[in-house]
């Protein structure tokens, strides 16, 4: 990871920041919560920001990222919720428990190591219950992730979409759209 990316708590006061003048930071907490469900991996989850506030609505969460300094942020914030170091293109990477909902917010499908999106979403297969839902946004840039890849990496391990809007709060999706939230469903 680049040195000159905000981490830890660099990138967590932009958020707080944000939210100090008014700004409603739980745009993709409301989405994932309006499936209803019991329990949410977090992956890719920073410094727990989505994850927090699902925790606090009632939902079982858990959260991995492979960013140390991040990790190090959420614990702090809520040590009582489970926070994984690791990399969610490591195909061993198990958990306790499958989940109803695994999102993927913030752009974390887009900045996995290129060439591992594939073991990503595959791994999310896993870690999903049957009937639950991949709910990633992320932003549309050349020569990164396509809807129409994203969507054929998840029809191969079962995966079915079911919702893509342009952003968190359901604006529909366009050919204009520079952003995606996509919402597949394990079959």
């Amino acid at each position: 990871m680049a040195d000159d990316v905000p981490r830890g708590e660099v990138y967590d006061r932009r958020f707080e920041e944000l939210a100090a003048r008014g700004v409603d930071m739980h745009g993709e907490a409301d989405l994932i919560d309006s499936y209803n469900p019991a329990s949410v991996l977090d992956a890719g989850c920073g410094t727990g920001r989505v994850a927090i506030e699902l925790g606090r609505r009632g939902r079982a969460v858990s959260g991995v990222d492979l960013d140390p300094r991040m990790l190090e942020v959420a614990r702090r914030k809520a040590p009582g919720i489970s926070w994984v170091e690791a990399d969610l293109a490591d195909p061993a990477l198990t958990f306790d428990r499958r989940f109803d909902a695994v999102t993927m917010a913030g752009n974390v499908l887009i900045f996995v190591a290129p060439g591992t999106e594939e073991v990503a979403v595959s791994n999310v297969a896993r870690w999903l219950l049957p009937g639950g839902r991949f709910i990633a946004g992320y932003s549309l840039l050349p020569d990164r992730l396509s809807v129409a890849l994203h969507d054929e990496l998840a029809e191969r391990v079962g995966l079915t979409l079911e919702s893509r809007w342009s952003t968190w709060d359901r604006r529909p999706f366009g050919p204009d759209s520079s952003y995606a939230v996509s919402v597949h469903r394990l079959d």
